[in-house]
């Protein structure tokens, strides 16, 4: 069997037939002209411009996870992939930007660019919300469509030589064979509760930072308001005494008017504390320690730094992981054998664990040299990279 064979042979799953599987039902990156009801269960576009551009704490809980990610140090084993991986791309970092994509919206996409040799020269990080996965007889991938408003590419699955021209990663999604699932959907309600607080609050401010009062008209014998006087007296009230320009401005008021304060509930009151919850819940969903978030009464971590070391050890780690051995599984073909990981040695939150592991297995006199620089992920004595 050829070299070429041989690879096609491994990325088709060898002579063995797979089974079938098929698009989710449940999928919530079903496109209006998929889904055949003309409206997609789950807007992206629409929730990524009230996530993480209106949105404080969920684009700071993006950002502190993606650019973790992305200035992880690596430990590569052929620097050539290393300076591939680390090259940027449109102004754009690989390994942040597919972290950005995989919490958002649970699918990464990779284009792998080739010279006339047919190595690669370029890996570029596709808008996920641009890709629809083309399935074959099987289901199982064939092609990948990339849409932009009236335009459609397809790009292969591999090129006419057996090549992969493309790198899915995804996150897991229960209900869903194609597509991963993101933590936006999940901290969608979350963000549309705290962006509601946010707004009252605003609402409120500009309404001189205390609720509004009710105008009592005394009638007496004479009779209640015609409806122009009333529009009148309406009009007058909402452009002389309301907005954040007339706050405290005393009001005069003609025979017969009174002024009525209205205070608030315990009840309404409580949005404050609502707005906290939220923030909270969109902190848990995108993997971030509120504390580091700078929320205030979040009291699960006794310190800054141990917040940081659950950080790294629940989210980055795994999530860098993800990213890299996909990666390297990607572009196997042309570096076999080569692997990518974090230097855990190199990471200052780490320092600590890192430090009691070194002494442990430096006071371990069972172990020999040889077994002890294995334990700590070292190379081999005499051996460089």
């Amino acid at each position: 069997m050829s070299f070429l064979d041989t690879l096609a042979s491994a990325f088709k799953g060898g002579g063995e037939s797979r089974v079938p599987i098929a698009r989710g039902y449940v999928s919530p990156w079903a496109t209006a002209f998929e889904s055949g009801s003309g409206k997609a269960p789950f807007e992206y576009t629409g929730a990524v411009r009230r996530a993480f551009v209106e949105n404080p704490v969920a684009q700071r809980a993006v950002r502190i996870v993606a650019e973790g990610a992305g200035s992880a140090p690596l430990n590569p084993t052929d620097k050539t992939l290393a300076a591939l991986i680390g090259a940027s791309s449109a102004g754009q970092s690989l390994i942040e930007t597919l972290a950005a994509h995989l919490l958002l919206h649970g699918n990464g996409y990779v284009q792998i660019m080739k010279d006339g040799a047919g190595r690669p020269v370029e890996l570029f990080a596709l808008r996920p919300e641009r890709i629809a996965v083309v399935a074959g007889e099987d289901g199982w991938p064939a092609a990948y469509q990339y849409r932009l408003t009236d335009r459609t590419l397809t790009i292969p699955l591999e090129d006419d030589s057996g090549w992969p021209n493309i790198i899915h990663l995804k996150a897991f999604h229960p209900g869903d064979d194609h597509y991963g699932a993101g933590c936006l959907a999940a901290a969608e309600q979350a963000v549309a509760i705290h962006n509601a607080a946010s707004q009252w609050n605003r609402a409120l401010l500009e309404n001189a930072a205390r609720p509004s009062g009710a105008l009592v008209y005394d009638a007496g014998e004479h009779g209640g308001l015609s409806p122009d006087q009333f529009d009148r007296l309406k009009a007058e009230l909402a452009n002389a005494y309301s907005g954040q320009v007339n706050a405290g401005r005393p009001m005069l008021l003609e025979g017969g008017l009174t002024w009525q304060s209205l205070s608030m509930s315990p009840a309404d009151m409580d949005f404050a504390n609502l707005k906290a919850a939220a923030a909270r819940d969109i902190a848990l969903a995108f993997g971030v320690p509120p504390m580091l978030l700078g929320l205030p009464g979040d009291n699960t971590y006794a310190n800054y730094r141990e917040a940081n070391r659950a950080l790294w050890r629940l989210t980055l780690l795994p999530l860098a992981g993800k990213i890299l051995s996909g990666i390297a599984q990607g572009v196997e073909p042309w570096f076999p054998g080569a692997s990518l990981s974090i230097d855990l040695d190199r990471i200052p939150a780490l320092s600590e664990d890192r430090e009691r592991l070194w002494s442990q297995v430096s006071a371990a006199d069972f172990l020999t040299a040889a077994e002890k620089r294995a334990l700590l992920g070292l190379e081999p004595e005499g051996e460089t990279k």
